[in-house]
């Protein structure tokens, strides 16, 4: 089944200024197709002053809560609070009352169990509202969700007026990020985008992206009308939804029917239309899908056996091992010329077999390239030994030596005219290639060729405030450990630049410590939570593997990028520098990495001698 086949409806809301009526309300709601309300809590007029009579008040603060069941009001409905609270006016009378008023709101929506309740943000000065929000989200027996709701860009009259004021930045992604800063990045937190009629540039709408934004508000006054009479979004308004739909956005219809006299179900209508007829995912995306944002610890096939669910996974990838096979094609064409295939055996040596695709790639090159060859396929899992032993009593016959050692202590009995393995990690070296391989190499010619011949790490400056939150659940240590990471709702800060290189086979200096600073230029304010890293590799000749953002190999899902977390996010501005260091290092039982950033402000080192996380030898 297609991505696009698959793909069901949007999860849209329908967002209310005022809700006489809930029933009626919902009921308008879910025959427009919509699946929840954003609902006042309070009638958004109802202004209290404790200071005067309505601070004696004996009617009820809001409708009741047996007009609904509780399951209703948890699931189908989204509180929001007063649009005239003020928790950080220079009045000391409107904030507190804006205090008591924020209070009395908040906990009967804590008291509905509404999944979520919006909360405005004006501007930078925030800093009472965010000390308000961070006292409720910390009450151990509240678990509901708070969406701070802003505009993609800054209004008008609030550049002209507050901001010259001092003590507020001109964006709104300034004003959340001094938010979410003062809420230490809780993961109650999120966001609820209002889009604009005009957009910020694409840079700022990619940042967005990075963020954890859990819905976006679609006010029915930046629809156009197209010539049918019925609404639509510009093409950068379509483009940026889409976007936010791949990190999982509820979008929310605010503001009344303007563009058709077939009522509101066609704006409805038409988001979804937008979200069903996305770019369908391609083989990386679904093959990842659940696993987004999903901090895994990296494999250490080294020190551990892996699984036959491991094996098979990764076996299914349709772009590695048809990459290899075309390395070892070239690799035989090259070793021995036409008029010698008939009498010249080349030695294949398939070290790190696994459950054999690599045997089978070198099968099906040998056929292709119409060259005689003899494999040996070393595996040091005695489980996987049992898969090759039983391919070769029923398939392979002679043509596999089946080798049951680790490949760094096998004695060869012939040496090798080409040496295949797939050691690599998602930060190239991170499985240990280079140091199974320096092994493993005794058993090679002197003249001898190694699939991959060459692999190299990148580095990039990462914004990922959810994965930094993930982290914060867990020990310090869980910041010194690099996580293999689809990224997803992430922004990259800058282009990878290359980390670390290797080359087989290495005949020279076997030292594979190193070490490299790299420098980023940052185009935009931003925040650092760590470094994203990738790689690349040449198998031999043009035969090349990739997961380099801007070169990667096209359907390949065998690696997902690696994520190295900093402890603190460091605020970045537009045109700094970001400078970063990396060590590559090795002890006679170990291998691990070490990192740190330098500029623009000096940060801690990570994982100093492996105290946290390292790589079994």
């Amino acid at each position: 089944m297609s991505g696009k086949a698959a793909r069901v409806n949007v999860s849209a809301g329908r967002d209310f200024f005022s809700v006489p009526d809930i029933s009626v309300a919902l009921c308008d709601a879910f025959s427009a197709g919509f699946e929840f309300i954003v609902s006042p809590i309070v009638h958004p007029r109802f202004y209290r002053n404790w200071k005067g009579p309505s601070g004696q008040r004996s009617e009820p603060l809001t409708r009741s809560d047996m007009l609904l069941s509780s399951s209703d009001w948890s699931s189908i409905v989204v509180g929001k609070t007063s649009p005239w609270l003020k928790l950080d006016s220079e009045d000391p009378d409107i904030r507190k009352n804006s205090e008591r008023a924020l209070l009395e709101e908040i906990r009967y929506a804590s008291h509905l169990s509404h999944p979520a309740v919006v909360v405005n943000l004006r501007d930078g000065r925030c800093h009472n509202l965010a000390r308000f929000i961070s006292e409720f989200i910390q009450d151990p027996h509240s678990n509901m969700q708070v969406w701070i709701r802003l505009p993609t860009i800054t209004p008008h009259e609030q550049i002209t007026t507050n901001d010259k004021k001092g003590g507020s930045n001109t964006t709104p992604w300034h004003w959340w990020n001094t938010f979410r800063t003062l809420c230490e990045n809780s993961k109650q937190i999120g966001l609820a985008l209002e889009l604009t009629a005009d957009l910020p540039d694409k840079a700022e709408l990619d940042r967005w992206c990075g963020e954890p934004v859990r819905a976006v508000f679609v006010p029915t006054s930046v629809f156009l009308t197209n010539k049918r009479g019925f609404p639509v979004l510009s093409k950068c308004h379509q483009t940026f939804l889409q976007q936010l739909y791949k990190i999982n956005i509820q979008p929310v219809l605010s503001g009344f029917c303007r563009h058709s006299e077939k009522g509101i179900q066609t704006y409805h209508q038409y988001i979804n239309h937008l979200y069903q007829t996305m770019t369908p995912p391609d083989e990386v995306e679904l093959f990842g899908k659940g696993y987004e944002d999903f901090l895994q610890n990296p494999l250490q096939p080294l020190m551990d056996n892996l699984e036959s669910q491991t094996y098979e996974v990764f076996e299914k990838d349709p772009v590695k091992y048809t990459q290899y096979q075309k390395a070892i094609y070239f690799a035989l064409v090259d070793r021995v010329s036409d008029d010698q295939r008939d009498t010249v055996v080349s030695v294949v040596m398939v070290v790190g077999a696994g459950r054999g695709p690599l045997v089978r790639a070198a099968l099906a090159a040998a056929e292709r390239a119409e060259r005689l060859i003899k494999i040996y396929a070393v595996e040091k899992n005695p489980n996987a030994i049992i898969t090759l032993r039983n391919m070769t009593l029923h398939e392979w016959k002679d043509k596999v030596t089946i080798i049951s050692s680790d490949m760094r202590d096998w004695k060869a009995p012939e040496k090798a005219d080409i040496l295949v393995s797939e050691l690599l990690g998602s930060f190239s070296d991170n499985e240990l290639s280079p140091e199974c391989l320096d092994g493993a190499q005794l058993a090679l010619k002197d003249d001898g060729i190694s699939i991959p011949s060459q692999y190299a790490s990148y580095v990039a400056p990462l914004c990922a405030p959810k994965l930094h939150t993930e982290l914060a659940k867990g020990k310090e240590s869980d910041y010194e450990t690099p996580y293999v990471v689809m990224l997803r709702n992430v922004h990259v800060l800058a282009e990878p630049q290359r980390c670390f290189t290797f080359s087989h086979p290495n005949w020279g200096d076997r030292d594979n410590n190193r070490y490299g600073s790299f420098t980023f230029l940052v185009g935009q304010d931003s925040c650092v939570h760590g470094i994203a890293g990738y790689f690349d590799a040449v198998l031999y000749g043009s035969a090349t593997i990739s997961t380099v953002p801007s070169n990667h190999s096209p359907g390949m899902f065998s690696w997902f990028p690696i994520y190295f977390p900093f402890k603190t996010p460091v605020y970045v501005t537009a045109g700094s520098h970001i400078t970063v260091h990396f060590w590559r290092r090795c002890s006679r039982t170990k291998v691990w990495y070490e990192w740190c950033m330098s500029a623009p402000v000096p940060g801690p080192l990570h994982n100093p001698n492996g105290r946290s996380y390292a790589i079994g030898l």
